[in-house]
Order: structure tokens, then sequence, then C-alpha cells
């Protein structure tokens, strides 16, 4: 008896074949390499001044070398060094002495070059000079003092800050006004004359009120110099100035 032979099939399991991630770092780099054409070509169609500006922020993006930049528009540099604003201290100051009251008024204003810009101290004398007691409508005093500074620094592209203090004497017994509310509302007092005195529109960036938390004389925290006000001329970066210059903004460009 003739016996069919047996016929046996096998399957061959295939294992999946597991890709790595390479195509992900690759695809990235794609990105970041069209992103920065993208940049290029808009460079490439921007203006002088901009091209002139973007190459110096990234050449020092902290403005920490002592002259930095390139002149644009009315020859206004692009960053400035303490260099530049001693010549608005001295500036602000000539044009200062000009007020009929200055010498009555000269030992209560400071101009000081800081790290963050020119700071310019409005300080407050015992009858109250600038502020009549406890109230933060500017006296005439002081909008003759602020007219002069808000035309001078409306000249400028760099960005405004304002600070009101007190000294430690307790406002009153109420405890929906005190000192925190004082110093704030002079500084926006200060703020609201001065944008229509002579600064630009949006000029100001910034109006802080720190009650007696930033003594002038930590020694004497009753002493009448604490009350004071503050305009602050920041520094103006590369960047802020290309911008506040052309009107144009930078492209966002996303983190690889």
């Amino acid at each position: 008896m003739h016996q069919e032979p047996i016929i046996i099939f096998k399957k061959r399991r295939t294992e999946p074949v597991h890709h790595s991630g390479a195509w992900k770092v690759a695809y990235a780099d794609f990105v970041t390499a069209l992103m920065s054409l993208f940049i290029v070509l808009w460079l490439m169609n921007s203006s002088k001044p901009i091209q002139e500006a973007v190459g110096g922020y990234f050449r020092d993006p902290y403005g920490s070398a002592k002259k930095t930049g390139h002149d644009i528009g009315a020859g206004e540099p692009v960053t400035q060094s303490k260099e530049d604003l001693t010549q608005l201290k001295n500036n602000l100051l000539r044009k200062l002495q000009t007020m009929p009251e200055f010498d009555k008024l000269k030992d209560q204003i400071e101009i000081t070059i800081t790290d963050e810009g020119l700071r310019v101290e409005l300080l407050e004398s015992p009858k109250g000079t600038f502020f009549e007691n406890g109230n933060s409508d500017p006296t005439a005093a002081l909008r003759d003092v602020l007219s002069i500074l808000s035309v001078e620094a409306g000249k400028l592209p760099n960005p405004i800050s304002l600070e009101g203090h007190t000294d430690s004497t307790p406002f009153s017994d109420s405890s929906s006004y005190g000192n925190w509310e004082l110093s704030t509302d002079r500084a926006n007092a200060a703020r609201r004359f001065m944008e229509g005195a002579g600064l630009r529109p949006a000029q100001v960036v910034q109006v802080r009120g720190f009650a007696d938390r930033k003594l002038r004389k930590p020694q004497q925290p009753q002493d009448a110099s604490n009350r004071r006000i503050s305009i602050l001329i920041q520094y103006q970066s590369a960047m802020e100035k290309a911008v506040t210059t052309a009107g144009d903004k930078l492209p966002a460009v996303p983190a690889p």
C-alpha cells in the first residue's frame, strides 16, 4: 500500500522593524535651516539701518561693549553708553537751569547714571515742594520740572519708568489707603502729566509705587527726602532701537 508523503508548512514569523529616532533630528535640522533661510531673506529685503542694528545686536546682545551700534536716522546711537547718558545728563541740567525757581530747587533734584539708565530723582522737602502732605496732585513747582523733563525725554527713543516713594511715617489709620497707595498714585499722577507735556505715546513702560521699602536714608526713615519721585530713562538695546526706528518686528524664531 502506497503512503502519501506528509507535508508540513512552517510559517516564518518576521520581527517588526524598529526605526530609530534619527529622522526626528534630521527633520529638526531641516526646519531650523529653513527658518534661518527665511530670516536671511527677510534681512536682505530690510533697510540698511535694520541690518546694521540686527548685526550689532548679535555681536553684543547685552550692550556690554563700551561703544556699540551705528547711527540710525537722525544720528541717534543704537544703544547708549555711559558717555551718551553723561551728555544727556548735562543737557537736562542746562534746560533745568533756565527755570526761574531753579536756585531754590537745585538741592532737591538729583540726576545720576545707574546700571539701568539715567535716574532723575525729585526729593521732597519738609514743607512739601512737589506734593502737599498726603496729596497726590503735583504742585506748580513739580509741574514746571516735569514739563522740561517731558519735552527732553520725549525726543529720545528710550523707554521711561516712574517710581513713587514715601517715608516711614504712616499715612493714616485707614486700612484701605496708605503709603503703598500714595506712592503709586503720585507716580501715576507724574505719568499723566508727563504724557500730556511731551512724552511720546507708550514711552512710559512702567509705573511703580514702593512706599517706604526703598528709603533714600535708611538711618533716617522719616526724613522728607525719602519722599520722592524717580524718573528713569532706561538704556535702549539695539533690537529695541531697530523696531522703534523702522516700525518693523523680527519674526519669531522657534527653538530647535
